[in-house]
């Protein structure tokens, strides 16, 4: 039985790392050299959605506003975002991605599209379904016992 939890274990690390390794190679083409992982993820987050809210945006990513801040301020800084108060309450902060933005949003989603058809060629139906079921209970675990 011990053996079971430690391939699973060892298969779990390894694909996360991996996972994480591999994309921070991937995304950092000559385009892109200028982007860290995080600030990939934030502008995922922001997607192709116009005038995002800067509350909804760390919902989003599982930050503080004062976090996500800093990563904004820095792809600002980058030209890949902009950044507008709300007309109505000033105190609503937008956030848009730029040309440049969009550019780099194409492609992490690219990489990650690559990978999706990967698994879903590799694996027949049931054997895809299974890996979907089985994703969806490891993170609906993590959720309960470590998110608030």
């Amino acid at each position: 039985m011990d053996s079971k939890k430690d391939i699973l274990n060892t298969l779990l690390v390894e694909l996360f790392n991996n996972i994480m390794t591999i994309e921070e190679k991937v995304l950092h083409s000559d385009k892109f050299d200028d982007l860290s992982l995080t600030e990939f993820h934030v502008i995922a987050a922001i997607g192709v959605e116009n005038m995002l809210k800067m509350s909804d945006i760390a919902s989003k990513l599982g930050v503080t506003v004062g976090t996500l801040t800093i990563a904004i301020n820095n792809l600002l800084k980058k030209e890949y975002v902009v950044r507008s108060r709300s007309e109505t309450d000033r105190r609503v902060v937008y956030v848009t991605l730029t040309d440049k933005g969009h550019a780099a949003y194409d492609h992490h989603e690219t990489f990650h599209q690559e990978m999706i058809e990967f698994v879903l060629n590799t694996l027949n139906e049931t054997e895809s379904e299974v890996l979907t079921k089985s994703l969806f209970k490891i993170i609906r675990y993590f959720k309960t016992k470590y998110e608030s």
